[in-house]
């Protein structure tokens, strides 16, 4: 590695959009830059335009000579292979097998690691945020979708195969479970993601008569924001989508509490803002699951991190350890 080599790039792909860090040793991001995710379903395209805005972000602070390489967080990012395999919230990837770390460095000149965008924003918040010093923790990312980083014994557990901590797809609704881009019905992510809680409320609106300030919308182009805005003026309808998103959590949280025995769970991404809908049926239902042995005793924490930064700074964090990075062709 070139001694003169100072920062690192910290790449988060997110369902709607991209964000770009150029980021210090000591976990600083110096500069950031966004592009959209959502707008092309060619792969070629996303590439070049993610690889541009990565050579323009460095060229306006430093030279790429200062540094180390990309480090990438993404939907389905394969750790081992480079690749990310089939994202169904990625419109480029439209489920087929994306060599994203070999086209970057072909494009860039840098090497590249990508890892699943939960376990980057996991690696963040235990280096830099509300998880430092916690050696057992699972990171759940609530935002287009629903994604899991976990960490057992101060390490991000990757599994066989590099997809570990998909806990976004177990089945919380064993019967007419909604049905899921993963193929599968009945998943965590279709009742919790922002995309989950749209579907909650455009269910209800057609099948009932409740009242509710959503009516003054197009039900097919009403938004998580819309639903978070109508919460916080009172509507029940809204508050109870949030809360149902909150049981199916707190469900599924005694289940993982089960199989990991763990310190504390972190939520992070867009749909935490509307924590104070949520987290009280949330903390309710996992409490009413636990094992009595571990009732009171498990944290649900919120990032105390900036909005994406704990995403960046954790595929950056990749980006330094490069060197020991072996990919699998």
């Amino acid at each position: 590695m070139n001694t003169q080599t100072t920062y690192a790039i910290g790449v988060d792909i997110g369902g709607q959009t991209t964000k770009i860090g150029l980021v210090d040793r000591h976990g600083n991001i110096l500069s950031t830059d966004i592009i959209t995710s959502n707008d092309t379903t060619d792969p070629h395209t996303f590439s070049q335009r993610l690889a541009n805005a990565i050579i323009a972000l460095i060229e306006r602070h430093t030279t790429l000579d200062n540094v180390t390489g990309i480090g990438i967080g993404a939907p389905m990012g394969n750790y081992y292979t480079g690749c990310i395999d089939g994202a169904i919230n990625l419109p480029w990837c439209n489920g087929q097998t994306i060599p994203l770390v070999r086209w970057l460095k072909e494009l860039t000149g840098l090497s590249a690691i990508v890892t699943n965008d939960a376990n980057a924003a996991a690696m963040g918040e235990m280096a830099y945020g509300i998880a430092k010093g916690m050696n057992n923790f699972i990171m759940v990312t609530l935002g287009t979708g629903v994604g899991s980083g976990i960490v057992v014994n101060g390490k991000v557990l990757y599994g066989c195969d590099g997809y570990a901590g998909e806990l976004g797809h177990v089945i919380v609704e064993r019967h007419n479970g909604r049905s899921c881009g993963c193929g599968r019905s009945g998943c965590l992510e279709t009742y919790t993601s922002a995309r989950g809680i749209e579907r909650s409320v455009r269910e209800w609106l057609t099948a009932t008569n409740l009242p509710s300030l959503l009516r003054q919308k197009d039900i097919a182009t009403i938004t998580s924001k819309d639903i978070y805005e109508a919460a916080v003026k009172g509507d029940k309808l809204a508050k109870d989508a949030f809360a149902l998103a909150g049981e199916k959590l707190g469900e599924a949280f005694a289940n993982f509490v089960a199989f990991s025995s763990l310190e504390a769970i972190i939520l992070f991404g867009g749909v935490t803002k509307a924590k104070d809908f949520f987290y009280p049926s949330l903390m309710e239902h996992m409490e009413k699951n636990l094992i009595s042995f571990w009732k009171g005793k498990v944290k649900v924490l919120f990032s105390i991190l900036k909005e994406s930064d704990a995403a960046i700074l954790g595929a950056s964090a990749l980006a330094w350890e490069i060197k020991h990075y072996i990919r699998i062709d």
